[in-house]
């Protein structure tokens, strides 16, 4: 499974849009000239390919849209935000642990994605 690439967002309306409209949304806050934020992306993007493929991801380049980064309080980078069904359930920032990332994810995760649909 190849991985999926994170989509750029970068006005308010659209990613409030998306964290209201899709079922779990991690929007990942960087800059260019950070060095963690460039290492971490790829790994995140593994993760979520790998482990939780219906999730959405979204990045915001936080030197090119301070605005949407300010609205959602992203004052370091890098910082994942989780959305699952329009809440946030999950801030991580700075250093940030893979293996605490899908632990995190995986129970949510599993309960909207691989929950039995006979209801």
């Amino acid at each position: 499974m190849g991985q999926k690439p994170f989509r750029p967002v970068c006005e308010l309306g659209e990613l409030r849009g998306l964290i209201g409209s899709v079922p779990a949304v991690l929007a990942y806050f960087s800059t260019p000239d950070c060095n963690v934020c460039r290492a971490l992306k790829p790994k995140v993007e593994q993760l979520l390919a790998k482990t939780f493929p219906e999730m959405q991801s979204i990045h915001v380049d936080c030197a090119a849209c301070p605005e949407v980064a300010a609205a959602f309080s992203v004052f370091s980078v890098p910082t994942l935000v989780v959305f699952f069904e329009g809440r946030e359930w999950l801030r991580k920032g700075r250093s940030v642990s893979l293996a605490e990332l899908r632990a995190g994810l995986e129970r949510p995760y599993g309960m909207l994605f691989d929950a039995p649909a006979n209801g």
